[in-house]
């Protein structure tokens, strides 16, 4: 369940700045797209926190959860999830992750591995919209077709190293896949996550459902029912208790 649980926050949010002198205008303007796509500048900085409720389909162990996902501009987060009575919380506070254990029911600090993971999930739009505060960096590698239509393939870089690649819809500039490779639990996983049904909430259009998959196998869908933009979330709601 441990493992299970670490799958929670791969990859859903597509962030970052331009690298490559070579595709660096063409990738501004894929971006520049795909910000105008999702509300516009405008729109997506006045977001100061987001509260996303739905349902969780965990595909490795044949279970289903209720699932309340809080975000704080800039980098903090937290995943409330119910499974038959029994509540799991990760989190992450802007400098500290911690999350109810499901294997003790303990509230302790998380581990290293799905840390970094959930430290990334917790970057919102801030760093796309302000990339260069971030020293992350865009890379346009190209274009691939994925089941009869074309994507725009960007590599985002981050100043540890770590990267995620993501493919562009070349129609309506919308986030469609990103994959990337991760630790967990001391093996190195390559994950993938597919996001759709696009529906614009307040002049804001979001993804509400995230299908995961690791190393080939699904892992888990989100399908989310609500969403709800600058309902005043206290920075105490990501603290550990």
């Amino acid at each position: 369940m441990k493992k299970i649980f670490s799958f929670c926050v791969l990859g859903v949010f597509l962030f970052g700045s331009i690298a490559s002198l070579t595709y660096a205008q063409k990738a501004t303007d894929i971006l520049e797209k795909m910000i105008e796509a999702q509300g516009g500048r405008k729109l997506l900085g006045s977001i100061k926190d987001t509260t996303m409720v739905g349902s969780m389909e965990i595909a490795m162990a044949g279970m289903s959860a209720s699932l309340t996902m809080y975000h704080k501009e800039p980098n903090k987060i937290r995943m409330d999830f119910d499974m038959m009575g029994t509540v799991i919380t990760m989190a992450f506070d802007g400098e500290l992750a911690w999350w109810i254990n499901p294997q003790t029911g303990a509230t302790e600090e998380m581990p290293e591995d799905q840390a970094e993971m959930i430290v990334r999930q917790a970057w919102g739009n801030d760093i796309l919209l302000n990339p260069d505060k971030h020293g992350v960096t865009y890379e346009l590698k190209g274009k691939e077709t994925l089941e009869g239509k074309e994507y725009y393939v960007i590599e985002q870089s981050f100043p540890d190293g770590w990267k995620m690649t993501s493919y562009i819809d070349g129609q309506t500039y919308l986030p469609y896949k990103t994959a990337f490779k991760q630790i967990s639990m001391g093996v190195e996983v390559e994950a993938e996550s597919y996001l759709s049904d696009w529906k614009k909430v307040d002049g804001v259009m979001t993804a509400h459902t995230i299908k995961s998959f690791a190393s080939g196998e699904e892992v888990m869908t989100m399908t989310f029912t609500e969403i709800k933009f600058n309902t005043g979330i206290e920075d105490s709601l990501f603290k550990m208790d």
